[in-house]
C-alpha cells in the first residue's frame, strides 16, 4: 500500500500519538483491523483482555492512577455489548477513558436497513450511558470526529466518550493530508480552569475566620493530581481532612490531619462541628450521606464552599455559600498563594485541640477494631488479610478491593500510605471489575507492586483474566477471600427473613436462605492451570509467607485464602452502611 492512501484507522491512531497515548487495551477484530495494525508504528501498546469489558476497566484503571487518557476498542455487534458494563462503571466512575468502536459498512446501518448482522444502535445506547457518543458518517469526518471525541473527554468532569466508526471506512484506504493532524492545543482546551480571584480572596478570609474549618475531598482531587497541595493546605489550616470512598487514596492517612473513612463515628463528628467546609470535586452524593444533617452540621450552622470543574453539581444536593468553577489543583494552589499575602493568620490553638480530640477518636475505634487481628482460628478470620498485606507488600504497593463485605474488610483494615495506591468502584460498586483493574495498575505503574484483594463472588465474574496476566507479563497477585455465599447479600436476607435468630445464631443455614450459597473452585489451581502461580491458605500463620512467595516467584499469582463464613458475614459498620441508603433529615 503506497504511504499516500491511509486506513481510515490510521488517522485515529495518528491522533491518539498526538495526544501522547501510549497503550490501548481491547481485543482484535477483522473490522479494525485498520486501527489496530498502526499503533505499533506510532508508538502505542496493545494490549488485549479476554473480554471486552476488561479493556474499558483497564483503561479506565490506567486513566485514574496516572491523569492521563485511558483508551479501549470493541468490535461491532457482541464486542460493543460486552462493553457496555465497563462503560456504566467507568463513566460512573468519572474515569478519563476514550472508547473506539467499529460498526457494520456503510448503507447497511444508520438506520439499520432490516436484519443487519452483528448490528444494534451502538451510539444511541452508548449516548445514554456516557459522556459523549457520536458516529462517523463518512471518511473525511473521521479526523474531525477524533479530535471531537477528545475536545469532550478533556473538558469538565471526567467520563467515557465513544467514538463508532463504520468497519468500511476503519478499514478503506484513502488519501489523506497532513491538514488533518495537529497537536492537541489546535483543537482542543490545554490549559485548566483557573477560578475567579475574587471567589478564592473569599475562601481564604472564610477559612481563615472559622473556628473549626475542615476540607472533604472528592475523586476530583485524584483526578486533578491535587494531592500534594491537599495535604499542604490541611497543614496550613490546621485543618482536618475527611474523603469520599472514592477519594480515599488522596490522603497518607498517618497524617495528623486525615479522618479515614473507616471512623465512621469521627467522621460525622467533624461533619457536624466544623464551620466552615472546603468541598472539593466532590458532588456530596448518597455514600457522604448528601451533605445532610444528622451527619452534617445544617446549613444553617455551617458554610460550605464548594469546588468543583462541573458547574451543574454546585450546590445540588446541599445549598453552598460560596460555588467556584475551577480544577480543584489549580483552586488549592491560588488559595495558598491568598493565604501567603494575607496579614490575618488565625489562632490554631482551637484548631489543634479540635484535631486531637478526633484522632483520639479515630485511635479509640481503631483499638476495637483491632481486636479481630488477635483470632487465629482456622479458616482464618478476613480481616487477617488486609493487614497481612500491609505487613508485606511496600507502602506504595496500590491495592485493588472488589467484592461486597470483602472491600468492607478491605478498606477498615488497610492504611492508605501514599496517594494513588487505592481502586475501586465506590460509585457503581461492580463486582468483577477488580480482576482487571489490577491489569491497568500494573501497565500505569509497572515498577510498582500491585494486588487484588477480592471475594470469591466477584473473582467468578473475569477470572479468565489471571490469563492475560500470564501472557502480558504483568505480575499482579489476587488474593481471594473464599466463604462459597454471597455473603453481603445472604446478610440482607437473614435480617429480613429471621433476625432474632440471626442475631443470636450468626448465620443461618442453606435451607433457610434463598440461593445465597455457592460451590467450590479453587482458584489457586485455576490459576494455576494458566500458568500462574497458585498457593492455598487457611491458617493465619501462612498467609504472610504465601504472600512472600507469590512475590518471589515473578509471576501472576493467585492466593486462594479460605476465611470464617460466618465471621465474614459480620463485616464492620454494616447498620451504618444500611443508614447510608436512607433519606436523611433536612
Amino acid at each position: 500500500m503506497a504511504r499516500d492512501k491511509v486506513f481510515g484507522g490510521e488517522i485515529v491512531a495518528r491522533i491518539l500519538k498526538g495526544e501522547g497515548v501510549e497503550h490501548v487495551f481491547g481485543i482484535i477484530d477483522g473490522t479494525y483491523f485498520g486501527f489496530y495494525s498502526r499503533l505499533a508504528e506510532n508508538g502505542i501498546g496493545l494490549l488485549t483482555p479476554r473480554h471486552e469489558t476488561s479493556a474499558v476497566h483497564m483503561a479506565g484503571a490506567y486513566a485514574r492512577l496516572t491523569g492521563r487518557l485511558g483508551v479501549c476498542m470493541a468490535s461491532n455487534g457482541p464486542g460493543v455489548a460486552n462493553a457496555l458494563p465497563g462503560v456504566a462503571v467507568e463513566e460512573a466512575e468519572g474515569n478519563r477513558v476514550l472508547l473506539i468502536t467499529s460498526s457494520r459498512r456503510e448503507g447497511i446501518i444508520y438506520p439499520d436497513r432490516g436484519g443487519a448482522f452483528q448490528y444494534f444502535p451502538q451510539v444511541a445506547v452508548i449516548r445514554q450511558m456516557a459522556k459523549w457518543s457520536e458516529a462517523v458518517s463518512s471518511f473525511d469526518r473521521v479526523a474531525e470526529l477524533t479530535r471531537a471525541a477528545l475536545r469532550a473527554s478533556f473538558s469538565g468532569r471526567p467520563g467515557v466518550v465513544h467514538l463508532d466508526i463504520p468497519e468500511s471506512i476503519m478499514n478503506g484506504t484513502f488519501d489523506a493530508g497532513d491538514a488533518w493532524f495537529h497537536p492537541p492545543e489546535r483543537y482542543r482546551v490545554t490549559t485548566l480552569q483557573y477560578p475567579d480571584p475574587i471567589q478564592v480572596r473569599e475562601a481564604s478570609k472564610l477559612l481563615a475566620r472559622a473556628e473549626r474549618p475542615m476540607i472533604h475531598a472528592g475523586s476530583g482531587v485524584i483526578h486533578a493530581r491535587a494531592t500534594s497541595e491537599l495535604a499542604t493546605l490541611a497543614e496550613r489550616l490546621e485543618a482536618p481532612v475527611t474523603t469520599s470512598w472514592a477519594a480515599r487514596a488522596a490522603i497518607d492517612e498517618r497524617s495528623r490531619h486525615a479522618v479515614p473513612m473507616v471512623y465512621l463515628g469521627a467522621v460525622k463528628t467533624v461533619r457536624n462541628e466544623a464551620d466552615v467546609v472546603l468541598v472539593l470535586g466532590s458532588r456530596l452524593g448518597e455514600t457522604d450521606f448528601w451533605g445532610k444533617p444528622p451527619y452534617w452540621a445544617s446549613p444553617s450552622k455551617q458554610k460550605i464552599i464548594q469546588v468543583d470543574l462541573d458547574p451543574k453539581v454546585l450546590g445540588n444536593n446541599r445549598p453552598v455559600d460560596l460555588a467556584v468553577v475551577a480544577d480543584v489543583r489549580v483552586f488549592l494552589q491560588e488559595l495558598l498563594r491568598e493565604f501567603e499575602r494575607r496579614s490575618d493568620h488565625p489562632q490554631q490553638t482551637v484548631r489543634r485541640e479540635w484535631i486531637d480530640e478526633i484522632r483520639g477518636a479515630c485511635a479509640e475505634r481503631r483499638q476495637k477494631l483491632d481486636q479481630h487481628l488477635k483470632k487465629r482460628d482456622m479458616p482464618m478470620h478476613p480481616a487477617l488479610v488486609p493487614h497481612a498485606c500491609q505487613n508485606v507488600f511496600d507502602d506504595d504497593a496500590v491495592l485493588v478491593i472488589d467484592g461486597g463485605n470483602t472491600a468492607l474488610w478491605a478498606h477498615f483494615y488497610h492504611q492508605v500510605r501514599a496517594p494513588y495506591t487505592i481502586l475501586t468502584t465506590p460509585k457503581m460498586g461492580m463486582l468483577g471489575a477488580g480482576v482487571s483493574q489490577a491489569l491497568g495498575a500494573k501497565v500505569a505503574f509497572p515498577n510498582r507492586q500491585v494486588y487484588c484483594i477480592i471475594g470469591d463472588g466477584a473473582m467468578g465474574f473475569h477470572p479468565q483474566e489471571v490469563e492475560t496476566a500470564v501472557r502480558n507479563d504483568l505480575h499482579v497477585i489476587w488474593l481471594v477471600l473464599c466463604d462459597k455465599q454471597w455473603g453481603m447479600v445472604k446478610m440482607n436476607q437473614q435480617f429480613a427473613l429471621k433476625p432474632l435468630k440471626t442475631v443470636i445464631k450468626k448465620s443461618l443455614s442453606a435451607d433457610e436462605t434463598i440461593n445465597t450459597e455457592l460451590g467450590e473452585i479453587a482458584f489457586d489451581r485455576l490459576a494455576a492451570s494458566m500458568g500462574a502461580y497458585g498457593e492455598r491458605v487457611a491458617d493465619p500463620e501462612d498467609l504472610e509467607g504465601a504472600i512472600r512467595r507469590a512475590i518471589e516467584s515473578k509471576q501472576p499469582a493467585v492466593i486462594h485464602v479460605d476465611v470464617d463464613p460466618v465471621a465474614h458475614l459480620w463485616a464492620p459498620e454494616l447498620k451504618t452502611f444500611k443508614e447510608m441508603h436512607l433519606e436523611p433529615e433536612g
